[in-house]
Parts: structure tokens; sequence; C-alpha cells
């Protein structure tokens, strides 16, 4: 949680103000009604001030005063304490995740809590940025609309895209594959609906997503590995998000230069590259059986299932994802030094079984290595994070937001 600002600080009493009601706004977002007192331990506020935030907070929308009428025997008993709630439908946030193939969009009110969800395919990779652009604002449209609720609702968008962004949340176009993601969302969602988009890279956001609701709760030194079709990492130190100065930290082409890895390729493209191997050769597997004998219809799933029923050929390939993970870990261990590193992805359900073998390896190529898990967030690690991001700036923000009046 971030510190609170008190009144000896040297910033303007605006800015001052600011920062706290984000703060308390923060305390609030747990579930449940906090009292004055409560307010005043977790930020170190006085009294005073915490009571004109909250008065500010209520007046503008954002809290909420419940009644408290506290009573012993069926007669009031001293001074009530004061109770607030966050008002969690005073407006929603979304969460963008914006892949290769498809978005998917989630509606969150102010607590983070998924209210509604939209997942829309992309016509092929060679659409131009307007085709993007509106299959992401119709999936957004779709999520509000199965929500009830309207545009002007909306204090905020998180978007996660599988390319580096500034700090200015610009797309790094500096290679073909990334300036597809560099298709003027932002002007475009704001000119249309009025909405602040926040664009980040998907790892990053990966991070955030798991520190805040999934294995890395409370680990402030971490690294996420998106691991499916290609490796990308999301890095925080001491809490705080590296992006460098491109906005490339985390990305791992580096992976082409590390010794018994050789290229970024991820745990799905190899599983499925090696198990295609195996169905070309001689020896007999339960691949060739799951697959029909087909090389196009073969994937990660597939082989993960056929090692636990002791396939060979599918043991082995789980064997070299292994050594090669490790490596990959071991890199970001001796580069960064993470307290915990977390496998994410589409395969991240199947990946605990590479654990063990993995915690073996590491001690073999670095002299810190750091803990190792796997998601639990699924295949919503990215629209998760997305989700805290934008209720991040939607705190920071809060007494300079406007609500918008609840429809009819």
């Amino acid at each position: 949680m971030r510190t609170a600002v008190t009144e000896t600080s040297a910033a303007t009493a605006r800015t001052l103000r600011r920062l706290n009601a984000g703060i308390m706004l923060e305390v609030m977002r747990s579930p449940g009604a906090v009292t004055g007192t409560d307010l005043m331990q977790a930020t170190g506020l006085s009294r005073a001030t915490v009571m004109a935030i909250c008065e500010d907070l209520m007046k503008r929308g954002w809290v909420q005063e419940l009644d408290n009428q506290r009573t012993f025997g069926g007669y009031r008993t001293g001074r009530p304490a004061r109770r607030f709630e966050l008002n969690v439908q005073a407006g929603y946030v979304l969460g963008i995740d914006i892949g290769a193939a498809k978005t998917t969009v989630v509606l969150a009110d102010l607590r983070g809590g998924t209210v509604a969800r939209a997942s829309l395919p992309f016509r092929g990779r060679s659409i131009s940025a307007q085709e993007r652009v509106e299959v992401v604002n119709q999936a957004a449209m779709a999520a509000l609309a199965h929500a009830g609720t309207v545009p002007s609702k909306v204090l905020a968008a998180g978007a996660g895209l599988a390319a580096p962004i500034d700090r200015e949340g610009n797309v790094v176009a500096a290679q073909p594959f990334w300036g597809m993601f560099d298709v003027g969302l932002r002007a475009a969602l704001l000119e249309r609906h009025g909405w602040t988009v926040l664009l980040e890279n998907d790892a990053n956001l990966a991070a955030l997503g798991e520190r805040w609701h999934g294995a890395a709760v409370g680990v402030d030194d971490l690294a996420v590995l998106l691991a499916s079709e290609r490796f990308g990492a999301g890095l925080m130190e001491s809490g705080r998000l590296l992006h460098g100065s491109r906005g490339s930290a985390g990305e791992m082409a580096y992976l082409d230069l590390l010794a018994g890895v050789g290229s970024p390729a991820g745990i799905a493209q190899l599983a499925r590259q090696w198990a295609v191997e195996a169905l070309a050769g001689t020896g007999p597997t339960l691949l060739k059986e799951q697959s029909g004998g087909s090389p196009g219809a073969v994937n990660a799933e597939m082989v993960f299932a056929a090692a636990a029923l002791g396939d060979k050929a599918a043991g082995d390939i789980l064997e070299r994802l292994t050594k090669r993970i490790a490596r990959i870990i071991a890199s970001l261990g001796t580069l960064f030094n993470p307290e915990l590193v977390v496998i994410g992805g589409a395969v991240s359900a199947s990946a605990g079984v590479l654990l063990p073998g993995i915690a073996a390896q590491l001690p073999l190529f670095t002299a810190t290595p750091p803990r190792v898990a796997v998601s639990t967030l699924g295949d919503e690690i990215v629209s998760v994070g997305a989700v805290r991001h934008a209720l991040d700036y939607v705190e920071r923000n809060a007494l300079d937001l406007e609500l918008a009046a609840t429809p009819a």
C-alpha cells in the first residue's frame, strides 16, 4: 500500500489531498465498512484529515456512510463510530487483453470484482488498425450491454498488448509484430467514449495481476513469465514495474543468445514442435492416437496428458522443457534476483508438473535461484492485471474524475 502524505509535506494542499484520497480509497477497496479509526490506523493521517476527505469523497459519490446506531439491549450506548464504505457501483473500469488472435474485455466494479466479460476474434493478423480498434470497441460494448450499463460509467480502461510500452504509454513499434498493436487505441476510445485508456505490456499486467490476486500476493520482487507461444516477462522490483528506457525490460529476445535455449519460443510452441518430431519417428507414442497421426492436430495439452499416462516420448518432451525453462528462470535469477518467478499463460494449468524438475535444475545455473510457482489466474492473467492498472489510475485521480449519474 502507498504511504499517506502528512500535513508536514512540502506538496501543495491540492496534491496532498488527491494523494491521500487515493490512499483512503485503496483502504476502502477491501470488503466491508471501515471507521474513521480504521482509516487513521491504515494511513497515519489525523482524524480531522480523515473526516474531511471522507466528507469530500461522499459529496463526490465515491463513498457512502452507513447507519451505525450502536445499541445494547435495545438502548443506544455511547457515541457510535461513523462507518464508511466504498460505493462500488459509482463507476466501472475495463480490463482489456489484446492478443494477436482475439481480444477479451472485462468490466469490473471499483473493488475489482468482475461484472461482465466479452471476447471477440480478430479476422486475421493482416486486418487494418481501424478494424482492430473496432473489434476491441465491440467487445467493450458487449460487456457493458451484458451488465446493463453505459459507456459514461467507465472511469478508465487498462489495456494489455504483446508489445513494449514506454513510460508515457506509447507502443514501441521497433519490429513488425509489435507494430501490429500500434493502432491508435487510446485516441480512438477517447474520441468515441471519452475514456482514459492506459496501455501496458501484457507481461507487465500479468505481474500486476499475480501480485494482486494470484500466486504472488505480497511479493515485491517478482518475475512473471508468459510462457505459451513465446516467452515474455513482467518484472517488479520493490513492488514497482520495471519498464526500461524504451519499455523493453522483460523482452526475451536475448534468449537467442542463451546457451541451451536459443530462442524465445514458449512452452506451447515447443511442445507442439517436439511432438510433431515424435510423430514423425518410428517409436510408439500415445501422441499418434491422440492426434490421429496428424501433425496439425497435436498441441501442448496432448503432450502433458500423454506424459501423465507414462508415454515415453511425451515424458522426454517435458524433460526437455524442464531443462530449457530452468535456464531461462536462472537467467532472470542472475540478472534481476526476484524472490519468485511465476509461470503464467494458457499453459499454466499443466505446467505445475514441471516445477520439481525446474527447482532441482536451478542451482546448477545460478547462485541465487528464485522460488518458482505456476499462475492461479489461467488465461485471465492479463485482464486481471489490466483491471488493477485501471483501478490504480482511478484511485490516484479520484478527486479529478466526475462520476456519471446511474442510468435509469
